[in-house]
């Protein structure tokens, strides 16, 4: 984009106030900071005004006066994001988290429509008082925000079965950079009349428009599971185990993710009260989950049972151990969702957030492990993730006994070799955590011509002047 934002007068920002009112104002520099402080440190922001609207009206009379003097926005909802993709460089920064209401529920058309500051969290309760499951589910749910969630296309632990946000959203409602509301607030399974438009803006991380409110799919509420925490040798038996099940269990597989030895001895080293779920060690580990809307779904354990029982004397799996109720079952979840947390007690991490084909999986584990070790002799593997559907959380912690400045210093060159093969290997170097500033060299770097080329075409033309999130995915 050749437009660059304007920055905003003091005056300007009087104007601003008088829309949203003092109470939807922050300038004060100790305020400010909950608003320029990014989650991963990468990054700091700058941004002479937060504001915080009220509702719809309040966001688009914001967008229009911003439009008028070519000020630039970045939408923002619970900050969580990790590529940068909320951080302001001066531009005004436009948060959602006073729009946090649930606006209808219809349990008979298994729709919820939500505005877009509302707490993920929030919205699977709500879901959960009308007897639905809302299954979006990540580690960050108790502050993430729907609208962050729609505009990154979060993924998390459940997509094996009901996929990322991108599958659940029914329709949208988005500020356009204009300042014009489209309202497509529809809560259709089918609605065969032209560009599905809600799909333009889910992912967009906020450069195309601002997301007010959705509507998204729920499902039946998951009265039964069975949870299991399993070790085995290689990655190539991960892959048996999940053929395995996949077969037997079918859409009841809601999860299945793997864990590294070294990450289980992070969590048990640096997160208070966990234990290892089993005897021995193993060098990997894998944590299913399969769900039933049955209230007494024998059928589910049984199915558990018998494939793991297989799996171990086949020598496909060395042990298990089936939670015995739902305390046991969230423990090992527990172990699960610690992972990036616990890594922090390891000193420095080089993260990458990458999917490549399931099916080759153990292959790029492989490979990746005999690249970056020949970089950075020492260095540790901690790759964990969401097997069932290709998503591998590759990160890497520094070797024991090196400075950790001298080995993020190693980041660049190590991300773009762990790319390389990634797109060798027919993957995306993002998978779940967006483009945002973090991967805009990287954008660059593997899509097409022609795909930028038509990214571009879409920015400009939705945003001639660039101030929806600039220098955000698809770059300056």
């Amino acid at each position: 984009m050749d437009a660059t934002p304007s920055p905003p007068s003091p005056a300007f920002l009087d104007r601003l106030r008088q829309v949203v009112g003092d109470g939807g104002c922050v300038t004060e520099p100790d305020a400010l900071e909950r608003f320029v402080a990014e989650t991963r440190g990468l990054y700091r922001g700058t941004t002479p005004m937060a504001v915080r609207p009220a509702n719809t009206d309040q966001v688009a009379e914001v967008v229009k006066l911003c439009a008028a003097e070519g000020v630039g926005i970045v939408p923002m909802g619970g900050n969580t994001g990790l590529c940068g993709g909320a951080v302001a460089a001066g531009e005004i920064v436009l948060s959602l988290d006073r729009m946090n209401k649930v606006r209808a529920i219809d349990p008979a058309n298994h729709t919820i429509t939500v505005e877009a500051g509302c707490i993920l969290a929030d919205v699977q309760a709500a879901a959960d008082d009308a007897g639905c499951l809302f299954p979006l589910s990540l580690a960050a749910e108790g502050s993430c925000r729907i609208g962050g969630n729609v505009s990154t296309n979060a993924g998390g632990v459940n997509v094996l079965r009901y996929g990322n946000a991108r599958e659940l959203v029914l329709g949208l409602e988005v500020v356009l950079p204009d300042g014009r509301v489209w309202n497509g607030l529809r809560g259709l399974r089918k609605d065969n009349t032209g560009y599905d438009l809600k799909q333009l803006f889910i992912g967009a991380e906020g450069t195309l428009g601002v997301v007010t409110a959705a509507v998204l799919k729920l499902y039946p509420k998951v009265r039964t599971r069975a949870t299991a925490f399993v070790g085995l040798a290689d990655p190539d038996r991960i892959a048996d185990l999940f053929a395995r099940l996949r077969g037997a269990a079918a859409e009841r597989l809601s999860a299945f993710e793997f864990i590294p030895r070294l990450g289980l001895d992070f969590v048990l080293g640096h997160i208070p009260d966990t234990q290892d779920p089993l005897s021995g060690r193993h060098a990997f580990y894998v944590l299913v989950e399969l769900t039933s809307p049955l209230a007494d779904d024998r059928n589910l354990n049984e199915t558990l049972e018998t494939v793991l029982a297989d799996a171990i004397e086949a020598g496909i799996a060395d042990d298990a151990a089936l939670a015995q109720n739902e305390r046991q079952a969230d423990a090992f979840w527990r172990i699960r969702e610690s992972m990036t947390e616990a890594q922090k007690g390891g000193g420095g991490s080089i993260k990458h957030d990458v999917a490549v084909p399931i099916s080759r999986l153990p292959e790029f584990l492989a490979r990746a492990g005999k690249i970056v070790t020949a970089m950075v002799p020492g260095i540790r593997v901690c790759a964990f993730g969401h097997w069932g559907d290709g998503n591998v959380h590759y990160n890497l912690s520094q070797p024991e006994g090196m400075d950790r400045d001298a080995f993020m210093a190693h980041w660049k060159p190590v991300a773009e070799k762990v790319h390389d093969l990634v797109q060798e290997m027919g993957g995306s170097f993002s998978a779940e955590h967006g483009v945002g500033k973090l991967k805009v060299g990287d954008l660059g770097r593997y899509k097409s011509d022609v795909e930028r080329d038509l990214m571009r075409t879409l920015k400009t033309a939705l945003d001639p002047k660039n101030i929806m999130n600039p220098g955000k995915v698809v770059g300056p």
